[in-house]
């Protein structure tokens, strides 16, 4: 069985659906935190940001009864944030997802403010503001000074580095991370990040916050992207070269949709918005090292006015009022304008190669992250990846999938892939040892 580019037959998905139920399960258990540990109790809680991942995370903790202050700054962006919420349930109203009675009692519970001072007999504080370092250790510090003693200080980054952010405070056993994914009132996933210095019984306390959410809590250590964006980062950079090489959109992404994705990348950028993180990467490129090949092809997409479905234009053209990509002659020739320009000669690319450079990557550094302990579990990355990120469920995740191909023949790949491509497809320690081992990540366990 070619393992990527032949369907998963009846048995096969149900062993895959088993995977990860039990990935689940245990991703809830923390090895070294007691299963009774006392939990703090967590009766209001101040969300910091009312933009769209703040409301979101309001709505979300309103579902469950917990009463919310969103804070801002700006009056102008609560009254947006606070006016977004009430659209959201209105929708959810008449869609017949929600009661009358039920929308009235959520919304009751949501209130906001300008002034953190007005919640600082809050249990749980969570920042949703943007991923600037500066900008969150200075609510840190102001959060420092007005939360009561043993108040949990959570901050909802998507990849920064939480030890900064806590070291701004005199009490960072009681700061941690804790990354909702958009929209958070209806993404399941949630990454809960230890800090160096976390307390047991926050941790705990989030884990649980999480479970009564309706959500999955996964636990990852510190690392640049967390779990789910570290390999994120793999597959889109791949995804991007491919590009370069001699693939074009459609066919990434056509790729991408056999094996099981519900839509390929470049759709999915184009539908989230090329110019996402554009001043980041715009300030990252003065300082990015050297030694290895970087893909700025998104970035001058932004700078052609090409950001996708909102613009009309992306990877892809969009009709008016229809969102179904449409390859687009003038971004294809703008693609192999770039590949000459770089120097790359273009070439065929099979649908196997494609699956192959995405994937094997994300689980390239999966095992780093393993290795590293930043994931507990390799069913905790399959968690994160299934419903978090869209990988196919019948697939079970990238971990699962790697076992079931074989690590001897996913390692094999990857070191082909580090001879012709250098630096990113450095092999992983350890997935290079339980090759040689004809072991799996599945019965692998740090120490």
């Amino acid at each position: 069985m070619n393992f990527l580019l032949d369907k998963p037959d009846h048995a096969q998905r149900e062993r895959a659906a088993d995977h990860v139920v039990i990935a689940k399960r245990e991703a809830a258990q923390v090895p070294d935190i007691p299963a009774d540990v006392p939990l703090r109790p967590i009766r209001r809680v101040a969300v910091i940001g009312a933009g769209t991942m703040g409301g979101g995370i309001a709505m979300a903790l309103a579902n469950i009864g917990i009463p919310v202050t969103v804070i801002d700054a700006d009056a102008a962006g609560l009254d947006r944030g606070l006016a977004r919420v009430r659209a959201n349930y209105a929708g959810s109203l008449s869609r017949g997802k929600l009661e009358q009675t039920a929308m009235d009692e959520r919304l009751a519970l949501i209130g906001g403010t300008l002034s953190l001072a007005d919640a600082a007999d809050c249990d749980l504080f969570i920042e949703a503001v943007f991923e600037d370092i500066a900008l969150k250790q200075g609510i840190f510090r102001q959060l420092d000074e007005i939360a009561r003693p043993g108040a949990i200080l959570a901050s909802n980054t998507s990849g920064l580095d939480v030890d900064a952010i806590a070291a701004v405070t005199k009490r960072p056993q009681d700061v941690v991370g804790a990354h909702f994914f958009s929209p958070a009132h209806v993404m399941k996933l949630l990454e809960v990040v230890r800090a160096t210095a976390t307390a047991p019984d926050v941790i705990a306390t989030l884990m649980d916050l999480g479970r009564r959410m309706g959500k999955v809590a996964v636990l990852s250590r510190i690392y640049p992207g967390f779990i789910g964006n570290a390999l994120f980062r793999n597959y889109t950079r791949e995804a991007h070269f491919l590009l370069e090489e001699g693939a074009l959109p459609h066919e990434v992404d056509a790729a991408l949709v056999r094996f099981g994705y519900a839509m390929g990348i470049f759709a999915v950028h184009d539908m989230a918005g090329n110019d996402v993180g554009y001043q980041t990467r715009k300030a990252q490129m003065a300082t990015r090292p050297t030694d290895r090949r970087w893909n700025d092809l998104i970035m001058k997409l932004v700078e052609m006015g090409r950001l996708g479905q909102k613009s009309g234009a992306g990877w892809y053209r969009y009709e008016a009022g229809n969102r179904n990509p449409q390859r687009d002659p003038a971004v294809e020739a703008f693609i192999v304008e770039e590949s000459t320009r770089l120097r790359f000669e273009r070439k065929p690319i099979s649908e196997e190669e494609i699956l192959k450079r995405c994937l094997y990557g994300m689980i390239n550094e999966g095992a780093k992250l393993l290795e590293q302990g930043i994931a507990l579990r390799a069913g905790d990355i399959d968690v994160v990846y299934v419903t978090g990120y869209g990988f196919p469920a019948d697939r079970g995740g990238p971990m699962y999938l790697a076992d079931r191909i074989g690590l001897a023949n996913v390692v094999a790949d990857v070191q082909r892939f580090h001879a012709q491509h250098g630096h990113w497809w450095e092999p992983a320690p350890l997935l290079q040892r339980l090759a040689r081992e004809n072991g799996s990540f599945a019965a692998y366990r740090a120490g």
